[in-house]
């Protein structure tokens, strides 16, 4: 289905700054698990870079693993499992789709860039500020 996709085509070999970014559900639980965390902290999550081959690694490794294995794993969990193989399958697609030699993982998704926008907008939340919450002068 993707192959239809209205997508220009990319390039790789020549754009050198061409890398996916995953956000949240799949991608994150990929990178804990990589990481090998004693319990999901997005904190060590978000904004790690993760090869081209080690995101091959870490899904033939969940794909290795029974329901038993994941649901142990501090990272997945048994409430997801089983959503994270179809999260694999659909990752997997998406790599397949528009190749990359590494992906950025980024844990504050959508949600919090969306919110963020409308605070802004609002004038509760200043968008130029550093890392350490002050604002920027």
């Amino acid at each position: 289905m993707l192959a239809r996709f209205d997508c220009p085509e990319i390039e790789v070999a020549h754009s050198g700054d061409f890398h996916l970014i995953g956000t949240s559900g799949t991608v994150t639980t990929l990178a804990g698990v990589h990481l090998d965390l004693p319990r999901y902290d997005r904190r060590k999550v978000d904004g790690i870079w993760l090869s081209d081959d080690e995101v091959s690694a870490m899904q033939a490794k969940l794909l290795s693993w029974d329901f038993e294995s994941r649901a142990a794993n501090p990272c997945i969990g048994p409430d997801r499992a089983d959503l994270v193989l179809a999260g694999c399958a659909i990752l997997e697609a998406i790599r397949r789709r528009w190749p990359s030699p590494r992906m950025r993982v980024a844990d504050r998704g959508l949600r919090e860039g969306l919110l963020t926008d409308m605070m802004a907008d609002d004038g509760v939340w200043r968008r130029h500020r550093n890392r350490r919450g002050q604002r920027a002068r």
